[in-house]
């Protein structure tokens, strides 16, 4: 080294030496990690794209690829053409014709948190004319497959995928068999003339409620199931036969035209609303913001809902309003600077599957539940999921040691989603449903039938313990002060042997228990007293029937109004109710005829459980007759809120959608049932037409 020839003092020396070394090592290490981010990347790109096979999740590629952008930025002289920042992903495949899109289809930049959706505004800001003021869109990032669709003189003419956004796959055919794309536009001839020239971008998914109907389907028929929509939609559009792709259940959202001749346009806004009068499928939840504080005020509300939504969402999308200032914004990289994506935090992960263990439930159904290598997702470490049941996990083919994505949908348990085939090592072990009981040694037993092993012994100490601690919930009779290891520890200590036994307690028991002071005791027992006088409907909702909710639950204390006149109630009888079909009634008609369940409900007449409704007092009679249906998230009422209204003018309130049905009311964000009552003619109503009915507008 000549570092130190004929300079600094040998101390100095030293040091520099020292420190042109520890530089030296760690550019080698980070060109290291460069080159080993870009095979990495380059690779899952290869299998998210073209195979359509994912091994890793989007939130570990997203963060794979923020890595080396940043390394990449901060050492230009590593960044190399075969480099992943270089060129926007690929989903190209040799088995189709290549055909090039009329201007480059862009990706889109992301920002995590309000700061950084603030610094994109500003950065954009200073590459505009002073004082301009910007107005937004605000869209729903979908999980899709980018399709770009040409018309020529109103007639689809061409429709390809992304590829690598300057040329695509053509699959005109394949397009052609999804019914919500328009074959000649406009769909109603009293709409805007179509252009000479219309390229559209959009995108192609399943809708949530299509792909869980889809994978039943598939179970039914003793076929594997998909693991998620996004890939499902992807390989269904890339069949090179297209009477395969017309028989998937495939929807597609048009938003954005990415050139025309004959029309101009100046507003996004405006945009979306000339593509709906096109007769194209806009999505209705998009808004339009005069500020990005307006835009900000929304995205908490956009992220509570996204699991209410009927398609996958990871974040949504603001786009400048003004096409003109966006244009001159311009492109940074792949990315315009018109728009960004707010991504949302990761729902889903990749993991390892360590080890299985076995739940209980308080209906006896087993339960496998997976043990995980802890992993962070949507803002918690997992280390549990569930497995759903042992025909899921041999449809999905899931084994001890895979590589498995988890997916966590807000509060919702965590779930397994399905294994990573391609991190197979050849170690991996099946899993196998166990013979007996691990908490009682009973024999498990699999009806004909039905999907789930059971434990069928009433006095399995993990039953008694779930069902005892369902029937004090919060949704259930709402016992204060009896939480789960409350619950765990009366059974542990001979107290109480089912839920009948908790309103026979004495303080004298209580108080020989640990931490069980007189004013805690005193405090509990008012609680176990005021429980006995709950309403019938929420009595019945806190028996644990298996498919009887609160809404249910209403319909048979309405009907049959006492417990004892549901003991005698006859299937034919409770099928009769509407909502109610021949599997659940038979369902509830073996529970009460079940010997166990009669002696617990006895015990609790014999404790003064109120096991009557009292007379209903009708605020009017309006709504007699009326069977209702709600969906979606209403303006200002809760669903409780709703259902205690129509109820209250004599109305009734079901969970499914049939042609006996009155009306169906809906709210923000609908499901399937306003898609049901469309195809049967049922009435559509909001919630201020409920209102206006019972005379309250």
């Amino acid at each position: 080294m000549r570092l130190c020839r004929g300079g600094p003092p040998p101390t100095i020396c030293k040091l520099l030496r020292h420190r042109h070394e520890i530089d030296w090592v760690m550019t080698a290490n980070i060109q290291t990690r460069v080159e080993t981010l870009r095979e990495q990347l380059n690779y899952y790109s290869y299998r998210y794209y073209v195979v359509s096979d994912p091994v890793v999740s989007d939130a570990e590629f997203d963060q794979l690829y923020h890595e080396l952008v940043a390394l990449e930025q901060a050492h230009p002289e590593l960044i190399t053409p075969d480099s992943p920042t270089q060129r926007s992903g690929s989903d190209l495949s040799e088995e189709f014709p290549k055909v090039p899109h009329p201007a480059p289809i862009l990706s889109l930049s992301n920002v995590y948190n309000e700061a950084e959706l603030r610094a994109w505004e500003e950065r954009a800001l200073k590459l505009l004319p002073t004082g301009t003021q910007l107005d937004y869109t605000l869209e729903p990032k979908l999980d899709g497959l980018t399709i770009v669709i040409t018309y020529t003189n109103g007639v689809l003419t061409q429709a390809a995928t992304r590829g690598n956004g300057e040329i695509g796959d053509d699959v005109t055919p394949n397009v052609r068999t999804i019914r919500s794309i328009p074959l000649r536009i406009p769909v109603d001839p009293s709409g805007p003339p179509p252009p000479e020239r219309l390229v559209v971008r959009g995108e192609v998914l399943m809708l949530k409620h299509d792909f869980e109907a889809l994978n039943r389907q598939q179970i039914e028929q003793g076929l594997p199931v998909y693991v998620n929509a996004r890939n499902t939609a992807s390989g269904a559009l890339k069949q090179k036969d297209s009477r395969i792709t017309a028989t998937r259940p495939l929807k597609a959202f048009i938003y954005a035209i990415i050139d025309s001749l004959g029309i101009t346009l100046d507003k996004q806004w405006d945009i979306l609303a000339y593509l709906r009068d096109m007769g194209f499928s806009v999505l209705p939840d998009a808004g339009y913001y005069p500020t990005l504080s307006h835009i900000i005020q929304q995205i908490p509300t956009w992220e509570s809902r996204r699991n209410d939504l009927d398609y996958e969402i990871d974040g949504v999308v603001i786009k400048v309003n003004d096409l003109n200032a966006a244009r001159e914004l311009g492109v940074v990289g792949k990315d315009p600077r018109g728009a960004t994506a707010y991504k949302f935090a990761a729902q889903e992960a990749t993991t390892k599957l360590i080890g299985v263990g076995v739940n209980v439930g308080r209906t006896g159904r087993v339960v496998p539940n997976a043990q995980l290598e802890p992993v962070f997702i949507g803002g918690v470490t997992v280390s549990n999921a569930t497995l759903h049941n042992y025909d899921v996990v041999k449809m999905l083919d899931i084994r001890l040691g895979d590589t498995v994505v988890v997916k966590r949908a807000g509060d919702v348990i965590p779930n397994i989603v399905g294994p990573i085939i391609g991190a197979r090592t050849g170690a991996e072990q099946p899993i196998e449903p166990p013979e007996r009981c691990p908490f009682s040694d009973t024999p498990l037993i699999k009806p004909d039938g039905a999907v789930d092993y059971i434990c069928p012994d009433p006095h399995c100490p993990e039953r008694v313990f779930r069902q005892v601690e369902f029937f004090v919930s919060r949704g259930a009779l709402d016992i204060e002060g009896m939480g789960p290891q409350t619950v765990k520890t009366l059974i542990d200590k001979g107290l109480i042997t089912d839920e009948a036994d908790i309103f026979t307690l004495t303080a004298e028991q209580l108080l020989t228990l640990d931490k069980f002071a007189a004013k805690r005791v005193e405090s509990l027992l008012a609680s176990i007293e005021a429980a006995k006088q709950r309403p019938l409907p929420q009595l019945i909702t806190a028996l644990g029937i298996d498919g009887v909710g609160s809404t249910v639950a209403t319909a048979l204390a309405n009907t049959f109004g006492s417990i004892d006149a549901l003991v005698a109630a006859a299937v034919e009888d409770l099928d009769a109710i509407e909502g109610i079909g021949p599997v659940l009634a038979e369902g509830i008609a073996a529970w009460f005829a079940d010997e166990h369940h009669r002696a617990v409900l006895e015990k609790m007449r014999q404790a003064g459980v109120k096991m009557a409704a009292e007379a209903r007092v009708l605020a009017s009679h309006e709504l007699d007759g009326m069977t209702f249906v709600l969906t979606g998230t209403l303006p200002t009422l809760t669903r409780e809120d709703a259902a205690q209204l129509i109820e209250d003018h004599g109305g009734k309130v079901t969970g499914s959608v049939s042609k006996k049905t009155s009306y169906v009311v809906v709210g923000a964000s609908p499901g399937s049932k306003a898609e049901k009552a469309e195809s049967l003619g049922v009435p559509i109503i909001s919630e201020d037409d409920l209102k206006r009915m019972v005379g309250q507008q």
